[in-house]
């Protein structure tokens, strides 16, 4: 294949990685990108495979994060397949088969749902324990509980035992240190992936905490879109090695489009959305956007004033006098 050829494939692949991130043409996009693999992936270059590589994960981030529908799983999974045939290098195989597998899940959950909650049945070789469902007989322990729920149980005690230390001081900072270290050790990925079920148990267990509104609709519309042309601009953005959506978990490239947030911490537009649409800050610092909630923004100014206030209070010193620091 000639270097000519190699270039007009890894364009045709960056624009068909950008249609991937919008639902009316993911279909037709993963539909060219299984063409191209079956009939250029052999004899691409190196640099090439790698773009393929490149994009077939993009394929498997964004049914992660986005389409769960089960033709657009199916038609994923597909692919993902083909490119793991036609894979030579052992960490990409590794790679592609788990997304496959988790694919394979999501489909299998699927088909539990609309079968009423109940779920594909293994042979017995597969079956990892003897739980049964309502209705039956069962001397063996329930599957352990999923991460989130342990989360989600572990904020809703705190925040209980938070409102009760308020009124009743009886020493049960060992209750409550025992319940956050038991939050840390279930933290893993799941807790991003839930992050918006658990922010209002959070917000509940700091007591008279305000929940922020979502951001300014003006606000988000200004914000800056960059295009990662070259390689020189993504070395400008991201730095020498690089960066990644903390969304969706996606390595940031050439041909992706960024939406900046005024802290300099940049997203897919597509990823950056959905948040702003609930929240007001930037996921990773939690640098604030304005709102379009006045009661809110006159509540922050006040609270910006009573922080000052109780700054200058601890910085007091005897004979009337204050130091600021």
């Amino acid at each position: 294949m000639t270097a000519k050829s190699d270039e007009e494939l890894t364009n045709q692949l960056h624009q068909l990685r950008t249609q991937l991130n919008k639902k009316q043409t993911f279909e037709s996009a993963v539909s060219s990108i299984k063409s191209l693999l079956l009939e250029s992936y052999s004899a691409a270059s190196l640099p090439t495979q790698k773009v393929f590589y490149d994009v077939i994960s993009r394929v498997a981030t964004v049914l992660r994060t986005r389409y769960t529908f089960p033709a657009y799983l199916l038609a994923g999974a597909e692919v993902l397949e083909i490119a793991d045939r036609l894979a030579v290098n052992a960490a990409e195989k590794t790679h592609l088969k788990s997304c496959i597998a988790n694919i394979r899940q999501t489909l299998n959950e699927q088909v539990g749902d609309s079968n009423g909650g109940e779920e594909r049945i293994l042979p017995s070789s597969q079956r990892s324990g003897g739980y049964l469902f309502e209705g039956h007989l069962t001397v063996d322990r329930e599957p352990p509980q999923p991460n989130w729920l342990i989360q989600q149980n572990l904020l809703t005690a705190l925040a209980s035992q938070s409102r009760n230390d308020s009124t009743n001081n009886d020493g049960s900072d060992e209750v409550v240190g025992g319940l956050m270290r038991g939050l840390v050790e279930s933290l893993d990925m799941s807790m991003l992936e839930n992050l918006d079920d658990l922010l209002p148990l959070m917000e509940g267990a700091g007591g008279n905490s305000r929940a922020a509104p979502p951001a300014s609709k003006a606000v988000v519309e200004k914000l800056p879109v960059i295009k990662l042309e070259s390689e020189a601009i993504a070395k400008e953005k991201l730095g020498e090695e690089g960066a990644e959506c903390c969304i969706c978990k996606e390595k940031l490239g050439v041909g992706d489009e960024m939406q900046e947030m005024p802290c300099k911490h940049l997203f897919h537009p597509p990823c950056l959305k959905p948040w702003l649409d609930e929240h007001n800050s930037c996921p990773i610092c939690r640098h604030e956007l304005p709102t379009d909630d006045h009661k809110y923004e006159s509540w922050k100014e006040r609270e910006k004033e009573l922080e000052e206030e109780r700054r200058g209070a601890a910085n007091a010193v005897r004979g009337g006098e204050f130091m600021y620091i």
